[in-house]
């Protein structure tokens, strides 16, 4: 006989948050076919409530808005009480919107930073008590935005730029304390976020004016099991696709180069269309925009 498989999750708790859809939906389902018991955060309670009751351990759900720091608060409490300390937690929430900065709404165009910056460092703050006692890990999404930044997509490169930089300064920060934080670069994913954004101009040409690999749309699940297995390994860095890596040691080179290419790409499109603004994407974009409560449990 083999030896058995090694299954460092089994019975651990793990976070998610935006686990009501996309990526963190399939990255939920990837930490409890490995055996962890996965408490989802988001804003849809229906969606919520269809994930947790589709997997295959124990799950907690709570409908929270990841830039309320009382709320968020509140579920660190809930999910502690009710499933146990966490010993993993996937930053994972994020929107996204596309179009001129000098036209964009200021509202919508705060709210990207917001939910994707600010709400990761709201997440990291509320269950750092949790991850010290667990010793456990943290793993922030970035993109590849948060290396190269676009044109039309200035809010979304500005959060993932910047939570790439939070999540480095606390790996140094709770290194000490055993734990770990690691920082997810992802490129397209087949999301319904991606899948709304091909229906602008602005976003589906840009798309199509990156190099071939880089306009490349990855199946979600794939995505998700890279991270699972970064969360396993307790990787500081994760790349999906794997490719990105090499993006790393010219990432310097890459801001000229966008340059250049809008400078006579941009008034080649806009001879043909025009540049709205997209507002937030997605359904998680559009369930940001819906009130909800604070920390509704399920």
């Amino acid at each position: 006989m083999g030896r058995p498989r090694s299954r460092p999750l089994e019975g651990r708790v793990a976070v998610v948050t935006g686990a009501a859809r996309g990526v963190g939906e399939a990255v939920a389902r990837g930490l409890a076919e490995r055996g962890a018991v996965v408490a989802l955060l988001g804003h849809n309670a229906p969606a919520l409530e269809r994930v947790a009751k589709s997997l295959p351990v124990r799950a907690g759900w709570w409908e929270v808005d990841v830039t309320d720091d009382a709320a968020m608060e509140r579920a660190a409490a809930r999910v502690r009480s009710q499933l146990g300390p966490p010993s993993v937690v996937v930053a994972n929430a994020g929107i996204a919107e596309g179009g001129p900065f000098a036209e964009s709404d200021p509202t919508t165009w705060r709210r990207v930073i917001e939910v994707n910056l600010v709400g990761s460092s709201i997440t990291a703050r509320s269950f750092l008590p949790d991850l010290r006692t667990t010793h456990g890990y943290y793993l922030q999404i970035a993109s590849l935005a948060s290396m190269g930044a676009s044109p039309m997509m200035s809010a979304y490169c500005a959060s993932k730029a910047g939570v790439e930089s939070f999540a480095h300064a606390l790996q140094a920060e709770v290194a000490h304390q055993g734990v770990g934080v690691g920082v997810a670069y992802l490129n397209w994913t087949d999301t319904d976020m991606i899948r709304d954004a091909d229906k602008h101009t602005v976003l589906r040409e840009l798309r199509a004016h990156m190099p071939a690999p880089a306009r490349k749309v990855y199946p979600v699940r794939e995505v998700a099991d890279r991270l699972v297995r970064a969360v396993e390994r307790r990787s500081p860095a994760v790349y999906a696709p794997v490719w990105l890596r090499a993006v790393q040691p010219v990432r310097a080179v890459l801001p000229p180069l966008v340059t250049r290419l809008s400078r006579t790409e941009l008034p080649r499109i806009g001879k043909h269309h025009t540049f709205d603004a997209t507002g937030l994407l997605g359904g998680g974009g559009h369930d940001d925009t819906a009130p909800g409560p604070g920390a509704r449990p399920g």
